[in-house]
């Protein structure tokens, strides 16, 4: 006599939103990275810091890593190879001599002013196929779901002991 197999649960991965979003994420950044990795030898944890500090200069590792949602020591570690590489500089902040700031030196600008119309290029022939109002609708969705998604971390914050 055979036991039946216990049922597990059951988890449709392909309308799953965490698992699609990983997915796409890592397909689009794979395939961005090719270029930046074969021309200007970054990762993509290092080019993620880059276009952070070209957008927003001055920033500490920790606004960094809270800006991309990366793990500290990752962001730490491409800093450190962005620093000894020539592509970064640490300068101690004009107003709190306490707390370090991270920017592009200028070799990191020169990468930075030319993988970023790479990168819009990029995007657009991602978009291609999608009309305006259909990006507009996608972006305030992936807002509403950062949105969402802040406000459930606040809330499982509040509720632990």
């Amino acid at each position: 006599m055979s036991a039946t197999p216990p049922r597990h649960a059951e988890l449709d991965l392909e309308h799953f939103l965490p698992y699609r979003l990983s997915v796409l994420s890592n397909r689009v950044s794979t395939a961005i990275a090719r270029v930046y990795s074969e021309r200007f030898a970054l990762g993509i944890t290092e080019w993620r810091v880059m276009a952070v500090l070209g957008r927003y200069p001055e920033l500490s590792a920790n606004e960094v890593a809270q800006r991309t949602a990366m793990d500290k020591v990752a962001v730490s570690r491409a800093v450190s190879r962005l620093i000894e590489s020539g592509r970064l500089q640490r300068e101690m902040h004009d107003d709190d001599r306490r707390r370090s700031v991270l920017k592009l030196s200028e070799a990191g600008y020169r990468i930075y002013d030319e993988i970023a119309p790479l990168a819009l290029s990029f995007e657009q022939r991602l978009f291609k196929g999608m009309d305006a109002a259909e990006r507009a609708m996608l972006f305030r969705l992936l807002d509403r779901l950062d949105e969402l998604e802040m406000r459930a971390e606040v809330e499982a914050a509040a509720d632990m002991p």
